[in-house]
């Protein structure tokens, strides 16, 4: 294994809309990239001594507060979006078929894209993005995710997204043989849903959650731009880099149905390790061309392979291809 170094930040979104293709755009802040920039280093850093820590705030449901006719004007527009992306033969939910075949020299192949390296804008979280070369990232403890709403969220439609996030927790402890489940309290993952009208709900509970945080990152998951659909970011410690132990989603209300449901897949799953996008992966969900919306049966079997016990985090691509090949060909059944 290599010597751990610092990866660059990383930040995704599924963002783009109408004329240009659904982008996923992930924020993966691990070890001192993510921490710096929220400046809450010695939050996740353990001292010779450990201090006593106040107990976790704990959430409590917020009443329902009617959307404003802003929000429901950028909820009529992501509708118009995703009708256009349905009518062009986009954003399907059938996993994958004949039409979309691939091998385990596929599978290895995008799984070295996804999982190794990272998309993201500079520092501004400008257009230009660019790659990094980097290790294998991952959870080693347990994941446990929390579903939080805004207050413009309708009580059924919070009752609905909760229930499609504890559905899509277990079949990823399945997928990945390791502890992820939606939990109550003493979450090290939350998945916000909330609104154009829900900054002051956000910015509140980050505040909560990440004693330290700059207003910098604050003003970045408060007032997203308009063509940031949902967004993922997870952190690391500075002693173990590459090993993940917090991460906060945000997926905005306005989002219709199926969308709403793709970033939830999407956002967890790159919350998980599955960091980049490639242009090469098909049926994907990990690429931008928005052909698929939910998590396919090539994407379970990247989660396999990302938690199989035989690759450790902080591992490089090229210390790592090998065991990939040869893991890629047990899953889909082909001689080694």
């Amino acid at each position: 294994m290599v010597q751990a170094t610092t990866p660059e930040p990383l930040f995704r979104d599924k963002g783009g809309r109408g004329v240009q293709p659904m982008r996923s755009l992930r924020l993966g802040l691990s070890a001192a990239s993510l921490l710096a920039l929220a400046n809450c280093e010695q939050a996740l850093t353990t001292p010779a001594v450990p201090e006593p820590r106040p107990a976790a705030p704990v959430a409590v449901p917020v009443a329902y507060v009617p959307p404003s006719a802003a929000s429901q004007d950028l909820a009529r527009f992501y509708k118009r979006v995703e009708r256009d992306l349905l009518t062009r033969g986009l954003l399907r939910t059938d996993g994958g078929g004949p039409d979309t075949p691939y091998d385990a020299d596929d599978l290895a192949r995008n799984f070295e894209a996804i999982a190794f390296y990272s998309e993201y804008p500079n520092h501004s979280v400008s257009i230009g993005s660019r790659q990094t070369d980097g290790q294998l990232s991952r959870w080693s403890g347990p994941v446990r995710i929390k579903t939080e709403f805004g207050p413009s969220v309708l009580p059924s439609t919070r009752e609905t997204d909760a229930a499609q996030v504890k559905s899509f927790a277990s079949r990823l402890a399945k997928l990945t043989n390791h502890p992820v489940s939606t939990v109550s309290r003493k979450a090290n993952f939350h998945v916000f849903f909330a609104g154009k009208d829900d900054s002051a709900y956000v910015v509140k509970r980050l505040k909560e959650l990440i004693p330290g945080i700059s207003q910098a990152s604050l003003e970045l998951v408060a007032n997203p731009r308009s063509n940031f659909d949902c967004f993922v970011f997870a952190s690391a410690t500075n002693a173990s880099p590459f090993k993940y132990v917090r991460a906060v989603t945000l997926i905005r209300s306005e989002l219709p149905d199926l969308v709403r449901r793709s970033c939830i897949h999407e956002e967890i799953a790159q919350g998980l390790g599955l960091s980049n996008d490639s242009p090469a992966a098909r049926p994907s969900i990990f690429n931008d061309d928005d052909e698929f919306a939910l998590l396919t049966s090539h994407d379970e079997k990247l989660l396999t392979m990302l938690y199989d016990p035989r690759l450790e985090p902080g591992v490089s691509v090229d210390q790592a291809r090998p065991v990939v090949r040869i893991i890629a060909r047990e899953i889909m059944g082909q001689p080694l």
